[in-house]
């Protein structure tokens, strides 16, 4: 099945895509975009043994090609090395861009790839596109110094003769990489090259301005609800008609008779002049541990405003009262892993809740 380059670039209209060279600074402004704007980093590397486990030797060869040792890996011919990598980006690029399909449905997604110019043709607009380079120059020293590529380097310090494996590495990666750089310089893509003396946060803000994530950085509101306020009938419309339909019917039934006791409350997160979103810091939520308390709970942003760091900004309200009611820490319970690590919770352990099905518990000190 073939789909044509006009709705793959449909579907993928929410995934903001920076490829480049070797040590050109792809993954670091990937994080530092994902901290400054609280949208997830989808890393192919980090999905790689995923898809090869889904692939089959027949439809993708190259991934699942087997080497006993880096003797036999690094032991090919640079043309054969070469020909494997590429190959080997090609087949895993189908489950890539099906998982962004996927991914991107419910919000801004930051893919850090590995995708030649024509590819980036195929599947994005050059507004959705960054690359970021470097002149490829002995680039395996510095790839292998780097600590989240400790198992690279651990496996080509491996190999019998160490500096024939780095040559035949580094041989290869320039023939790769080479053209590349000056293709990429000389296209209509935006493009940055790694400049030592230019702060990361200078450089990510360089890239936000291109993909144009500044301007959804606006002023967002955060207002505790309160009951018996025309503010509380506001809420209660948003929440009634949002899209979470799972459990919107039980928080706007909580509404409604305000059912909260004691320190318990809701908060809104206001944008534009609306309600966009919402959370609450509870005593108990849909869990028989009634030791656990205060609960970060019902964290919710409308899909058209994801990406702007709505939810960290509801999470850090929530926090501040907790805080101001004595709490040392707060309890988030979540089925997805990843996502609230980044606003500084930590798993505990996974829960079982009322209706029998598991979540992962996650604790942070306030």
């Amino acid at each position: 099945m073939i789909f044509q380059d006009n709705i793959i670039k449909k579907y993928l209209e929410n995934v903001y895509f920076i490829a480049g060279t070797p040590c050109g600074g792809k993954t670091t402004v990937s994080r530092a975009l994902s901290k400054k704007y609280g949208i997830p980093v989808y890393d192919i590397d980090e999905r790689f043994e995923e898809h090869q486990r889904m692939s089959d030797p027949v439809s993708q060869p190259s991934m699942n090609w087997q080497f006993k040792d880096a003797d036999e890996f690094f032991g090919r011919s640079v043309e054969e090395y070469r020909s494997w990598l590429l190959k080997n980006t090609r087949e895993q690029l189908d489950f890539v861009l099906l998982d962004l399909m996927r991914l991107s449905q419910n919000g801004k997604i930051i893919c850090d790839c590995h995708l030649t110019l024509e590819q980036a043709a195929q599947v994005t607009e050059p507004s959705r596109m960054a690359f970021m380079i470097k002149k490829p120059v002995n680039l395996v020293d510095e790839y292998c110094n780097r600590a989240d590529h400790q198992g690279f380097s651990d496996f080509i310090h491996s190999a019998t003769d160490v500096e024939k494996a780095k040559k035949t590495c580094n041989e290869t990666l320039l023939s790769l990489n080479e053209k590349f750089y000056e293709d990429v310089k000389a296209s209509k893509y935006f493009w940055l090259e790694r400049d030592d003396k230019r702060s990361v946060k200078e450089t990510a803000e360089l890239v936000a301005k291109h993909f144009g994530l500044e301007t959804e950085d606006a002023d967002v509101q955060i207002v505790r609800v309160r009951k018996d306020t025309p503010f509380a009938e506001e809420f209660l419309q948003f929440v009634e008609n949002c899209s979470w339909t799972e459990v919107r019917d039980h928080i706007a039934g909580l509404i409604r008779g305000w059912e909260f006791t004691d320190w318990e409350t809701m908060f809104a997160a206001v944008a534009d002049g609306k309600i966009v979103g919402m959370t609450s810091l509870l005593k108990t939520d849909y869990y028989p541990l009634p030791e656990i308390f205060p609960w970060v709970s019902c964290v919710f942003v409308e899909k058209e405003c994801r990406g702007r760091r709505i939810s960290e900004k509801m999470i850090a309200a929530a926090n501040e009262y907790a805080k101001s009611l004595g709490f040392e820490k707060t309890y988030i319970p979540t089925e997805f892993t990843g996502f609230y690590e980044k606003y500084g919770y930590s798993y505990v352990k996974d829960v079982v809740n009322y209706g029998g099905g598991t979540d992962r518990l996650y604790v942070k000190g306030i």
